[in-house]
């Protein structure tokens, strides 16, 4: 849980471009520390839900700087 902590403690900017980049990857990961493992594992093996869970979470973390679907 220190990853996710660290993580939600991240500048915008930074939260940003690692999420535009790296998302799927990332918000897997994120999802699988929060307790999401099946959500982390579609996330991962989809791309995000064929990348408009990746649009959302673009929106997300520039609105609120926190991933808020599906975590």
């Amino acid at each position: 849980m220190d990853l996710v902590k660290e993580f939600d403690k991240l500048n915008v900017i930074i939260k940003f471009i690692i999420t535009f980049f790296f998302d799927p990857i990332v918000a897997a990961i994120y999802r699988i520390l929060k307790g999401r493992v099946i959500i982390g594992i579609l996330w991962f093996v989809t791309g995000g839900v064929f990348f408009i869970g990746w649009f959302i979470d673009l929106v997300h973390v520039l609105l609120y700087n926190k991933y808020k679907l599906l975590v």
